[in-house]
């Protein structure tokens, strides 16, 4: 039933997506409302069309309770991994390096693991130097079922970034380290949003 439930939200997220501004204008330039790269691994959102605050909540390895209240009034990037995950571990260093960027302006980074255990996802994140919270989802994928109506996690791993609003702005599956400087620019637009 999950797959199901997967399969069509991401089938209508893909339905009717056009061009949106800022980022995505830059890659096809008219600017009217939602983007999605030609082979479906960038997906834009204008503000319009984010629809509801994605509303979720786990415990991280460590067992502390986070929630995306938590998170208010901040924009929020979610990776969704785990430590098996080769293009995971390509994209860190990225992951990483755009938290030191952001750290005090206003953006957030929290980790989803799909498939891990405490142990499991601790070693990563130590041997990674990964230095925000990482939710574990394997016992009952509430935060990825949590993002399944509006953006399917598809594939591992995926980024999101989440508006002030709590709502899906952005959606790069696989690694972002290709895109890491896409990813930067939305981080911006969404900073400079009203």
């Amino acid at each position: 039933m999950k797959t199901i439930v997967v399969a069509m939200a991401l089938a209508l997220a893909l339905a009717g997506c056009t061009s949106g501004g800022g980022v995505a204008e830059d890659y096809n330039g008219s600017g009217d409302g939602d983007y999605t790269s030609g082979d479906g691994t960038t997906q834009f959102y204008a503000a319009a069309n984010r629809g509801e605050p994605i509303e979720f909540e786990g415990a991280t390895a460590g067992g502390d309770r986070v929630s995306s209240g938590d998170f208010a009034g901040q924009i929020l990037l979610v990776n969704f991994w785990y430590a098996s995950c080769g293009p995971c571990r390509t994209e860190a260093d990225d992951l990483n390096g755009l938290f030191d960027e952001y750290a005090g302006q206003g953006v957030a980074f929290l980790g989803v693991n799909i498939r891990d255990d405490a142990a499991q996802a601790l070693s990563f994140e130590k041997k990674y130097e990964v230095e925000y919270d990482s939710i574990l989802d394997v016992s009952d994928a509430a935060v990825t079922l949590a993002f399944a109506r509006p953006a399917p996690p598809s594939t591992t791993p995926t980024t999101f970034l989440l508006d002030r609003e709590g709502r899906v702005a952005a959606r790069f599956t696989s690694a972002i380290d290709p895109r890491v400087d896409v990813v930067a620019s939305m981080i911006d637009e969404l900073l400079a949003e009203e």
